[in-house]
């Protein structure tokens, strides 16, 4: 008798970043949705994907797409903004020629729809990466959402990698983060996107520097709320009503990633499995 194939809905949900900054939206997705399984892949042999041009990014994406699939995803979420600007049409694309068909979720889209609502006078400010301000991706979401919401945009080339550098945070953090809020002082915006998702760690500088007045959006919240809705609307949510499990990959140094990655997801991390992917010893 044949055996039975595995149910769709007991598969994990796979998320992936270019390092340990994801790891803040997977703990919003394991606040969320505690009885799903979640694998995590982090591509820290080719940390940052900050200064990557936007092919690259998208050929790193596909190979990590790949290596999820094989892990028995059922549902991908890009938790790297540089990636997800550079690389959700061409991984929408591959992911639905899948037997199953599987959903990608970035963290663009939910980060600009909620910054749209909660701003009150139309001002809202970004800081990113280069790679993701150059691509434009917040601007066209916000314009989309509200095409009288003004945006202006920060590129911050060194600030992830000094927050991914390691704890605790000196002088050159506080300095860093003050010179990018400077502009966006100056722009008398309301509302903040964090658009990295290291931000979120920093957070409470950049809350500072802003005034209480402003409000800070981070991807993490919206995009677990999402994921929560595609899984209900797929039919694609578990049965199990226990706690998940959440396991990691990572292409780089898995002790230096366990290390870090403590502090950003905020529960212990476990065992990290060291992978290798097609063209990363190129990279």
């Amino acid at each position: 008798m044949p055996s039975r194939p595995p149910d769709p809905r007991e598969r994990p949900i796979a998320v992936f970043d270019s390092g340990v900054g994801g790891l803040t939206v997977l703990h919003e997705l394991l606040v969320q949705l505690p009885q799903e399984d979640f694998v995590y892949l982090a591509d820290s042999a080719r940390f940052p994907y900050g200064e990557r041009s936007g092919s690259e990014l998208e050929r790193f994406s596909l190979e990590i797409a790949e290596e999820l699939l094989g892990r028995g995803a059922k549902l991908l979420v890009v938790a790297c903004n540089s990636a997800t600007a550079a690389a959700l049409p061409a991984l929408r694309a591959r992911m639905m020629q899948t037997t199953l068909g599987i959903d990608v979720l970035g963290v663009v889209q939910p980060g600009a729809v909620r910054a749209v609502a909660a701003t009150r006078n139309g001002r809202v400010g970004l800081m990113a990466t280069p790679a993701t301000v150059r691509s434009g991706s917040y601007a066209e979401a916000i314009a989309a959402a509200d095409p009288f919401v003004e945006l202006t945009s920060v590129a911050c080339p060194d600030l992830t990698a000094i927050i991914e550098g390691g704890f605790p945070f000196d002088a050159r953090v506080v300095d860093t983060v003050r010179r990018y809020c400077e502009p966006l002082r100056e722009a008398e915006i309301d509302t903040l996107i964090l658009g990295c998702t290291h931000y979120p760690l920093v957070r409470p500088m950049i809350q500072r520097m802003l005034g209480r007045g402003v409000e800070i959006v981070a991807s993490g919240t919206p995009v677990a709320l999402q994921v929560e809705h595609v899984l209900g609307a797929r039919g694609l949510a578990t049965r199990e009503t226990g706690e998940g499990d959440y396991r990691f990959l990572c292409t780089g140094d898995v002790d230096a990633f366990r290390a870090l990655g403590t502090r950003f997801l905020q529960m212990p991390l476990g065992p990290v499995e060291r992978v290798a992917l097609r063209t990363e010893a190129a990279a």
